[in-house]
């Protein structure tokens, strides 16, 4: 008798983190403090378990009690394509209250279900393409800590101490509001400028910049990043004006890569794509919503002759990696001086992205998403059950 989905429960819990985010949602070092996170667990009737990590606003009980549940209790969970299309199509009655991200956890959590239940990666299910790839560091924005990110100069020195830990290519993020004088197109170049000296030519450097410069300020700072020698040019502008990212493509040598933040998972990166819009496609499960749409994406960028980067880190954008060739690297970040991205934070066993000193990532092989879960200390300090 084939097993079904029998229970789905969300789990609020507190831990550590060293980060926070400012008032525009960009991330930053500081203390250690005490966070609310969230695990989302997605049982059968016989005892398999799949389990995702979450931000608890994006599964509150009204979308689990309104949607998540009604779709998914007693069903069978390797049904995956056909329950993801049944909560995609939910999401237009649902009036913005059922979103993307939402949509995604619920379907990592069944991939993950799947791993657990055949014993396997979830990128061996997936079509299992390489077992190891190559990781670009992924600065956080600019700030004005002394010693942080605060000038070129900062960059520079940050960027060498990356190279000498391994990385053989580096992603800026420069400064953005509400960080007094950003966005600055002068400034955004004299730090790309400074980074590109200081590790010279064998580097590859990539710019995420200001996301609403406007299209005169994103050619300008676009040619810089030409003569420069950058890989790629990321988000100069307001993502919802494709026509913008066309007429910029079109001047450009640099590759442009997007979309990011637009909404309409893979069909959207379907229109940049035949727009000319982009040089090189973006997804990732949290852009997107989830596993399912983001192996699509893959495929269409390559069906096209293009590569598609994964945007972000963790467990189900590395396994997307490990399921694909047409990409070159794995987002390992955000970066800063005063953070160690490798620190185990106290609800995990391990990180799931360890990085080599050749700059290099493997693919777990625990089943499932492969993220190595301290339940008893979820267990511990957990603070609600839904």
């Amino acid at each position: 008798m084939t097993a079904t989905i029998e229970r789905i429960e969300l789990t609020v819990f507190t831990t550590e983190a060293r980060t926070a985010v400012d008032a525009h949602g960009h991330r930053h070092p500081c203390a250690p403090r005490g966070v609310r996170e969230a695990l989302l667990t997605v049982t059968d009737t016989d005892g398999t378990a799949g389990r995702v990590l979450v931000q608890p606003d994006h599964l509150r009980p009204a979308v689990l009690d309104g949607h998540v549940r009604p779709v998914l209790l007693g069903q069978d969970p390797l049904d995956r394509t056909r329950l993801w299309t049944s909560l995609a199509r939910r999401q237009r009655g649902a009036h913005g209250g059922l979103t993307d991200r939402a949509l995604g956890f619920v379907d990592l959590a069944l991939w993950d279900l799947a791993g657990q239940r055949l014993g396997l990666p979830v990128w061996k299910l997936l079509g299992g393409a390489r077992s190891e790839v190559p990781a670009y560091a992924s600065t956080m924005c600019g700030d004005e800590v002394p010693g942080g990110l605060a000038t070129p100069a900062d960059y520079a020195d940050f960027a060498v101490q990356l190279v000498e830990r391994g990385y053989r290519a580096i992603k800026l993020h420069t400064w953005m509001p509400p960080v007094s004088g950003a966005p600055s197109v002068a400034l955004d170049i004299a730090a790309c400028t400074a980074v590109r000296e200081a590790v010279g030519p064998g580097v590859e450097l990539m710019l995420d910049a200001n996301h609403w410069y406007s299209r005169t300020e994103a050619l300008r700072l676009g040619r810089a990043l030409q003569e420069l020698d950058y890989y790629w040019f990321e988000e100069p502008m307001e993502e919802a004006s494709v026509s913008s990212y066309r007429w910029l493509a079109g001047q450009l040598d640099i590759p442009v890569i997007g979309p990011e933040t637009s909404w309409g998972k893979n069909f959207t990166r379907a229109e940049w794509i035949t727009s000319g819009a982009c040089d090189i496609l973006r997804t990732g499960t949290t852009d997107v919503g989830g596993i399912t749409p983001a192996v699509r994406t893959l495929h269409l960028a390559e069906a096209f002759g293009m590569d598609c980067e994964v945007h972000g880190n963790g467990s189900a954008n590395l396994s997307l990696l490990g399921a694909t060739t047409n990409n070159r690297w794995y987002e390992r970040g955000l970066l800063h001086p005063h953070t160690d991205f490798d620190a185990v934070p106290p609800h995990l066993h391990a990180i799931v992205d360890a990085m080599d000193e050749h700059g290099t990532v493997r693919l777990p092989d625990r089943p499932g998403l492969g993220d190595h879960l301290d339940l008893d200390h979820i267990k511990r300090h957990t603070i609600t059950t839904d």
